[in-house]
């Protein structure tokens, strides 16, 4: 069965979240820019084929194919995934995980809040970002400096809320992360 409007409703609500977020962050242009590749035909087509409320409908075409073409165009296109920031490593001659861009960090805590809000919905909690990341800690192929800053992020989310985070993010990480040209 097709789920071409409960796929349509589901990603545009989290981008609309992203969206939000990402205002208060001060990054308004990126979570504007936000996802659009979720609608093109190789991500929708996957998505309402594979939908899920509570998953990621990548999750459903990995189990029945191995892996998920939507998922594969997806992390090429879009910055705020520390998957996109692989490159080779001319020293040891291997695919290694690269420093992200501040902004795409803060872009990827915006993401991760509002998915942790749509799928877990009524559930939600500020803490549910912080399980995820414990969830997949030593499996992630993601720079430690990178790590580093989003677990602060995660961190400080669980421990004093959305309002002080966001604030903390542009008033404090956007300013010094252009200052020191890692923005």
């Amino acid at each position: 069965m097709l789920h071409i409007k409960d796929h349509f409703v589901t990603i545009t609500r989290h981008r609309h979240l992203v969206i939000r977020h990402c205002y208060k962050c001060g990054i308004l242009w990126q979570g504007l820019r936000h996802d659009l590749s979720k609608y093109s035909p190789t991500e929708f087509l996957e998505g309402i084929v594979y939908y899920r409320p509570d998953k990621s409908p990548n999750m459903g075409a990995r189990l029945h194919k191995g892996y998920s073409r939507a998922w594969l165009h997806h992390q090429g296109r879009n910055k705020h995934h520390f998957e996109y920031w692989n490159d080779y490593n001319m020293k040891t001659r291997k695919k290694e995980p690269v420093r992200m861009p501040v902004g795409y960090v803060v872009e990827m805590f915006c993401d991760r809040v509002a998915a942790s809000k749509i799928y877990f919905a009524d559930r939600y909690s500020d803490a549910k970002p912080m399980q995820y990341f414990e969830k997949g800690r030593g499996k992630r192929f993601m720079h430690p400096t990178t790590s580093a800053q989003l677990e602060k992020l995660i961190t400080m989310l669980r421990d004093e809320g959305e309002e002080k985070t966001f604030a903390y993010v542009k008033n404090v990480v956007k300013p010094w992360a252009k200052k020191n040209g890692v923005w």
